[in-house]
């Protein structure tokens, strides 16, 4: 004796909802996705420790082009605008990325600036 059954299952499925699904997705982590840091710098290696404590970050690439927290700025106004940047805050703190190359004048010239204001100077490097 044969029973039959009345509900059916159909082994069939709809893509377009998956589909859907994967380009919210894709559009939500391409708008929350942020680069932090836009500038390509091979920075010198050395050991030590990283640090989060950071207030502003001052870049100096080949070019001998500054950047502070990415964007451009003239060498000759670079104290005006980390005072502007810094004022206000507890432990005033300046992240030196200095790429590779970069002549150590540069760097001392930036030094000098956070120790005529009293602010904490960390060179940035990359791990042996």
């Amino acid at each position: 004796m044969k029973l039959k059954g009345r509900n059916k299952v159909s082994p069939e499925f709809s893509m377009s909802s998956m589909t859907d699904i994967v380009f919210l997705l894709l559009i939500f982590f391409m708008l929350t996705s942020s680069v932090p840091n836009a500038l390509d710098l091979l920075l010198p290696k050395a050991k030590g420790k990283s640090t989060n404590v950071q207030n502003v970050s001052v870049s100096i690439n080949k070019k001998l082009e500054y950047y502070m927290d990415s964007q451009k700025v003239n060498p000759e106004f670079l104290e005006t605008e980390l005072k502007r940047k810094l004022k206000g805050q507890e432990t005033p703190t300046i992240i030196l990325r200095a790429e590779e190359g970069v002549p150590i004048e540069k760097a001392v010239d930036v030094m000098d600036i956070a120790n005529r204001n009293n602010y904490k100077v960390i060179l940035a490097v990359r791990p042996k």
